[in-house]
């Protein structure tokens, strides 16, 4: 729970100093770059930046696909004493040219088409937009090496922005300590060792994403960054690299356990982590029945604060609905409606507190104060904490049960319902493999529940059964109005099940 006396905090560009000189570090379609080559091309990128944009903390955007220009960058940026501001490449313009607006950004690396895409109008003045591969021929001809960073570890490293599904994104700002701590923590937690590899499916504009480097690079492991098409991708890509780790959120996780996986693409998995929603009962036994000898984290996290929880991989079979519990260099409380810690098994507000907490969301001191707080009495850290909106439980041994958002709690003819117990109930049927719930207005109830489901394929007859068996299982105040059934579910530019485009489309 607290942060160790001997625990060392660097700057981030040092995570490319881990790793033996010959070892893999970042295996790229092209070619795969050892740490030697690494920390070379590190530090020249690191040149040719400091030399374009010599302020200090000038924000520097990324817009691309997975490739040497993404992955290098967060440590590169670090290096030149800049603030790297990754755009994920799924936005449109006019949400990109928000997140440079925002952001002040001055420098906006990317792939040509998407660059060419952007009006006149999206770039805001004083942004020079550089092609990703002439980026990388400058930082060669130029030849400048910068050295390790001296960086205090307090200082702005990287600016992320939320997916903005309510409202305009948001940037949230992480120093060094942050991220660094933060690869520490999961590579301490995930025992990750230099021989290990991730395959990088997750987006790298996004935390969780961003990790799948970081914390690898911290064990001295390696990486491949892939842009997957379909789920076949995936498998496809661990059987060829031999993966040892891979990260996903729950609806890559639904289409993973419906394939056939060879030998050759399961043996070499150790660990599977899951963060972005928790995962169903049913979900973890086929994982755990396609993937005996990999180890199952189950965990839970908010950009504000990296990552809270996770579950040891031992409680899964028999805890497979908990979150767990904290993280290294994380204090979790939940606290009550009266401010205190909440009783055993009495629902209250998760609150982060510890070296994890970000420094706010840029330039937005009213949202900031909404969010990041003073830490309730109780913590052991103090200072700021993220008060995260999440209702959560401590069960008498410790681990922590997710029990839903309070501004996502459907209100109904006076009652407050958690739409996880409503998506629960249908996923438990075994009938469907995605379910979401939703409070959609009604004059008569203030808010109806509609469950959204996608059938399991291999069982007929599900459209008769589910509102059979839910009327069996759930209150009459739970029971969804309207059952809508989807061939399949939209997701966001994060990956997650796109609930605030769902609402839209069955409000329309």
């Amino acid at each position: 729970m607290s942060l160790q006396p001997q625990t060392e905090i660097r700057p981030l560009d040092h995570l490319a100093l881990r790793g033996a000189d010959d070892a893999p570090a970042l295996v790229l379609r092209e070619e795969t770059l050892s740490y030697k080559d690494l920390r070379s091309r590190v530090a020249r990128l690191a040149g040719w930046l400091r030399q374009l944009v010599p302020q200090d903390g000038a924000r520097v955007a990324s817009w691309a696909a997975k490739g040497e220009l993404t992955c290098l960058l967060p440590l590169a940026a670090a290096r030149a004493g800049l603030v790297h501001v990754p755009v994920n490449p799924l936005l449109k313009c006019a949400q990109v040219g928000h997140i440079l607006a925002d952001s002040g950004a001055v420098l906006l690396l990317g792939t040509p088409a998407r660059l060419a895409s952007l009006k006149a109008g999206d770039v805001s003045e004083g942004c020079v937009p550089v092609p990703e591969a002439e980026a990388l021929e400058r930082a060669t001809e130029l030849g400048v090496e910068l050295p390790p960073s001296i960086a205090n570890p307090d200082d702005l490293a990287a600016i992320l922005y939320t997916s903005g599904s309510t409202g305009l994104p948001k940037g949230v700002m992480l120093s060094h300590a942050n991220m660094w701590l933060g690869a520490e923590s999961v590579a301490s937690y995930l025992d990750l060792a230099p021989d290990d590899r991730a395959l990088a499916v997750l987006p790298l504009s996004f935390d969780y994403g961003q990790n799948q480097l970081l914390s690898h690079w911290y064990a001295g492991g390696s990486a491949v960054p892939l842009d997957y098409l379909t789920a076949r991708d995936v498998v496809k890509a661990i059987a060829r690299h031999g993966v040892t780790t891979l990260a996903a959120v729950p609806p890559l996780w639904v289409q993973l356990a419906e394939l056939e996986w060879p030998p050759e693409a399961s043996a070499p998995l150790r660990r599977l982590t899951n963060s972005g929603g928790a995962l169903t009962p049913d979900l973890v036994k086929r994982l755990r029945s396609l993937f005996p000898a990999a180890r199952l984290f189950p965990m839970y996290g908010l950009t504000e604060a990296f990552r809270s929880t996770f579950l040891d991989p031992a409680l899964v079979d028999s805890h497979p609905t908990s979150m767990g519990q904290a993280i290294p260099h994380a204090e979790v409380l939940v606290i009550g409606d009266a401010g205190q810690i909440a009783a055993d098994g009495v629902e209250g507000e998760l609150v982060h507190c510890g070296p994890l907490v970000a420094q706010g969301y840029w330039q937005d001191a009213a949202r900031t104060a909404e969010r990041f707080r003073p830490a309730p009495p109780a913590s052991t850290y103090g200072g700021t904490a993220v008060w995260s909106g999440d209702r959560v439980r401590r069960e008498a041994d410790g681990l922590l049960y997710f029990v839903g958002r309070r501004d996502a709690m459907i209100k109904s003819a006076g009652n407050r319902i958690s739409p996880q117990e409503v998506e629960e109930a249908a996923l438990a049927t075994g009938l469907v493999v995605e379910a979401v719930a939703l409070g959609v207005p009604d004059p008569r109830l203030g808010q109806a529940v509609h469950l959204i489901v996608r059938a399991n394929p291999d069982i007929l007859g599900a459209e008769i059964e589910l509102p059979r068996i839910l009327q069996k299982e759930l209150p009459n105040f739970m029971q969804p109005k309207v059952i809508h059934w989807r061939m399949a579910m939209p997701t966001g530019h994060n990956g997650k099940i796109d609930r605030t485009g769902l609402l839209t489309d069955v409000t329309a």
